[in-house]
């Protein structure tokens, strides 16, 4: 049974049994608690909490999840997988155990013709949390026996998410492998035998802190018992498609197959080939979901995660043999696989393809680099007569430039040395344990929002916004502090929750109105901020400036008119900007995210590389003649599918309902899925000036602009600046350039002349050092503190003429700098100095603590630098007499 079909049955089973089908959560929710969804009932936690209410008394969904807790241990068991399908069914206070255990037992056990999945009830075990009493009576009613039902402790059968919130005991549903997966005795003895494929959590109680899976404290029940069972969709598909494990799968195979193709390696025949595959089939598939909801890569978060995938697959398709790039082709495998469950994959395909390619291009010249590193550590431990890289070594070159380990041990292999993987091992695990810490240091309970509950389940915020600035309203509520409070009094900072308001709540990047409420008997709050909570009550963050607000009371609520021409401007503006950079760069120019208020706009968009003057100058100049276009603005609702076949763009990652609010400016120019505040005409945004455009990440830009009175503004700025520099420079302003060019010519031979003065006045002293260089014992010593202000480059220049001027003698010369409170310092050796067995670098640690400096380098110079001139003196003693037992 193919998985899609696996998934198909599991929606309609539930489906016919009354529950509501509910589509899959983005991978990325706004959740401080999780990097990505990583549990099919994360989009349903404020329901089992009590803090909103569900549309539905029963739900079903099949959830893309992703866990990303042991990377590194991906591919090397067949078990992990980084990406997975969990199929659940949910209930709300509905039904209970008897419900649930009878649903997955005829899901599991009807006949494909009946459409369940046939399993043998005969190889079905069960286990039941240690006193759950009710729940091993409900196996034994449905005919299991009761030597396959086992009770496990907290670890096994107590589910919770890890921080406090939902929890309860849970039964799981085993299936026996047979006697060739392992021993006799069911889940308690062999879960590689025993193969967990279902989860049925009675979610009934609520825990508070702890670390493990069982030292927590159980607070005490939820407001309703509930339901949330998890099926892993992969799981089952390996069992009923007859194979060994998840990665030879309908849905994994083909990558590895693929791979296969583009590296001439195979698949089964040897352990560390097959680890490689498996990574590869994993990763891609994991990259692919990523960043088709909206994730790239980048240096932390969630960005590193897909970083870290992405150039896991590189890394493994070199070690297999592919020489050239890889990831195009893995990316529509992964399209092609997926996109009948996940259709944006192939709709979005060619932003997937470029993130991943980007991100592979960029790994492939960090691996040169790296390579180059490897070169150098190579020579460093050779040239001291060493066999093994240090551990540290091997660290900085997998933490700092992304080399993996494994091509670290297999090119000092090839080089004839080895790797300290203790001393890695034991860093690696040491910044694991850093991360880890952090991590949780960062995990927090879900916020307590009971105390909007209640407006919640009254229905949505009326927004009188579209239409006017002035609305009369009710108070509805007053809080403060997270409690219901029923008066505000001057001074004090409170949330209020009205029937309607006509300003506008901070979402699609607009950031909210500012305004104020009004009353007839000399009340005035000014409203600093408003937010919406579920995405549907709006809650005014505001001070009480006179008067006394009181529950209940009529207000009249203003947006202050100043501030939302200035907000329409911005976001108009941002639509302008987006439609103009699509004009330049074409289509895949797609929108990674905004922020706009009055007068200023920032944009981000995928885009690999910056953006030229001339092309950035296009889209200024595009923007500015829609502008100038004076096009009209329309709004209006429709379906989402209409919506797209118009050509309506969306925000990617962006959950939308099944009516949508489309802004249309100037017909065919800008069509947009937006639920912001707009100007009637786009004459009304004003001059649009760009401020520059950067990188915020791998594969994203950023663009900057000013819009109307602030656009002006800083033009007349800018104008100011460029009359005062003409009138320095006593010419035109359209001359500067041509001015400033020559000049910093001018500049540029003037400081060559320097430089070579400079120089000049610094190997002068060559000679005076030689003067001075000291017979210690067999070599001649020149140990001194160099001319004040000599930087290292000019130090190394100086050093090396010194050596050159002692010829064949054995000699070491040691110069130590004072350079702005930094200590530059240079040794040379002598070939014959080299010869009595003097290395420049040993010579450094008899100086460098004195300075508390640090360098390297080979056996005939070292350098490096110190952040202690006042131990220059102790230094060259220190110097002098290491010397002395060297050479005498």
């Amino acid at each position: 049974m193919q998985t899609h079909e696996i998934r198909r049955r599991f929606l309609e089973h539930f489906v016919r049994a009354g529950h509501t089908e509910v589509p899959s959560a983005s991978l990325i929710l706004a959740d401080p608690n999780l990097l990505f969804v990583n549990a099919g009932m994360v989009q349903f936690v404020p329901y089992f909490l009590g803090q909103q209410t569900p549309p539905w008394a029963t739900a079903t969904s099949v959830q893309k999840c992703v866990r990303t807790g042991d990377i590194e241990n991906v591919g090397i068991t067949t078990r992990h997988n980084t990406f997975f399908q969990m199929a659940g069914n949910f209930s709300f206070g509905d039904y209970f155990k008897r419900e649930a255990i009878s649903f997955a037992w005829s899901l599991l056990t009807n006949s494909v013709e009946d459409g369940g999945y046939g399993f043998d009830p005969e190889k079905l075990w069960a286990t039941v949390y240690l006193d759950d009493d009710e729940a091993e009576r409900i196996w034994l009613e449905l005919g299991m026996p009761a030597e396959r039902i086992q009770r496990r402790g907290m670890a096994d059968n107590y589910w919770s998410m890890g921080i406090p919130g939902p929890c309860g005991p849970c039964s799981e549903i085993y299936f026996d492998r047979g006697p060739e997966f392992g021993i006799e005795g069911g889940p308690e003895a062999d879960e590689d035998r025993y193969l967990e494929i279902w989860n049925l959590v009675f979610m009934q109680n609520e825990r508070g802190e702890g670390r493990g899976k069982d030292d927590f404290e159980i607070l005490g029940p939820l407001p309703k018992k509930n339901i949330d069972t998890g099926m892993g969709i992969e799981r089952v598909a390996f069992l009923l498609q007859g194979v060994d494990n998840v990665y030879e799968t309908d849905l994994l195979r083909p990558i590895i197959s693929k791979a296969e193709e583009l590296t001439g390696r195979s698949y089964g025949v040897e352990h560390t080939d097959d680890v490689r595959f498996r990574v590869i089939a994993d990763h891609a598939r994991t990259g692919a979901m990523l960043i088709a909801d909206g994730v790239n890569p980048g240096n932390d978060g969630r960005g590193y995660v897909l970083r870290r995938l992405l150039r896991r697959i590189v890394r493994s398709a070199r070690l297999l043999g592919a020489e050239k790039p890889v990831m195009g082709e893995f990316m529509k495998v992964v399209s092609d696989l997926m996109a009948p469950s996940y259709p944006e994959l192939a709709t979005d395909f060619k932003r997937i393809e470029t993130v991943a390619v980007g991100e592979e291009s960029a790994f492939l010249k960090t691996l040169n680099t790296g390579s180059k590193l490897f070169d150098d550590a190579v020579a460093e431990v050779k040239s001291q007569g060493g066999k093994k890289i240090s551990g540290t070594e091997a660290f900085t070159l997998h933490d700092t430039y992304g080399f993996p380990i494994d091509l670290t041990l297999e090119m000092a292999a090839e080089a004839g040395l080895q790797v300290d993987e203790d001393g890695f091992r034991s860093l690696m695990a040491e910044q694991r344990a850093r991360a880890k810490e952090d991590a949780y240091s960062r995990k927090h309970a879900h916020a307590d929002l009971t105390v909007y509950k209640e407006f919640v389940d009254r229905g949505a915020t009326e927004f009188t916004g579209f239409d006017e600035l002035a609305t009369e309203a009710t108070v509805l509520a007053i809080i403060k502090d997270g409690v219901r409070v029923p008066v505000a009094e001057v001074g004090q900072d409170v949330e209020i929750i009205l029937d309607r308001s006509p300003l506008y709540a901070e979402s699609g990047g607009q950031i909210a109105d500012r305004g104020a409420l009004q009353s007839s008997h000399g009340l005035k709050v000014r409203v600093n901020d408003v937010q919406k909570i579920a995405k549907k009550v709006w809650v005014h963050k505001s001070t009480v400036e006179a008067g006394q607000l009181t529950e209940g009371d009529t207000v009249l609520a203003q947006v202050d008119p100043a501030w939302r021409h200035g907000a329409t401007q911005g976001h108009s503006g941002t639509h302008m900007v987006h439609a103009a950079l699509r004009q330049v760069l074409g289509p895949n120019a797609v929108q990674a995210g905004s922020l706009n208020k009055p007068g200023y706009l920032r944009f981000d968009f995928n885009w690999q590389g910056g953006l030229s003057e001339q092309q950035k100058a296009d889209i200024e100049a595009i923007s500015n003649n829609a502008v100038a276009d004076d096009f009209a603005v329309n709004t209006f609702i429709t379906d989402l599918p209409s919506a797209k076949k118009m050509g309506a763009m969306a925000l990617f990652g962006e959950n939308y309902g099944d009516e949508v609010r489309v802004v249309e400016i100037g017909g065919p120019f800008s069509m947009e899925l937006c639920g912001g505040t707009h100007v009637q005409h786009s004459s009304q945004i004003g001059p649009i000036t760009l401020l520059g455009e950067s990188s915020v990440g791998s594969g994203i830009r950023r663009v900057e602009a000013f819009v109307g009175l602030d656009s002006y503004r800083y033009l007349a700025k800018e104008r100011a600046l460029l009359a005062g520099i003409a009138s320095s420079l006593k010419v035109p302003s359209e001359e500067v350039p041509a001015r400033v060019e020559q000049l910093v010519e001018r500049l540029k031979v003037a400081e060559k002349e320097l430089e070579r003065t400079k120089m000049a006045a610094v190997l002068s002293s060559a000679g005076t050092f030689v003067e001075q260089a000291q017979r210690v014992g067999k070599v001649l010593l020149v140990a001194a503190a160099a001319p004040q202000g000599v930087g290292a480059g000019d130090l190394r220049t100086l050093v090396q003429d010194i050596r050159g001027r002692l010829g064949s003698e054995p000699a070491i010369v040691t110069l130590l700098g004072n350079d702005e409170g930094k200590v530059p310092f240079v040794v040379a050796v002598t070939k014959a100095a080299q010869d009595l067995g003097v290395k420049a670098g040993d010579l450094v640690q008899s100086f460098g603590p004195s300075i508390n400096g640090r360098g390297g380098g080979k056996p005939e110079m070292a350098q490096g630098a110190g952040s202690n001139p006042e131990g220059i003196e102790a230094g060259l003693s220190a110097l002098r007499a290491r010397v002395a037992e060297l050479a005498g």
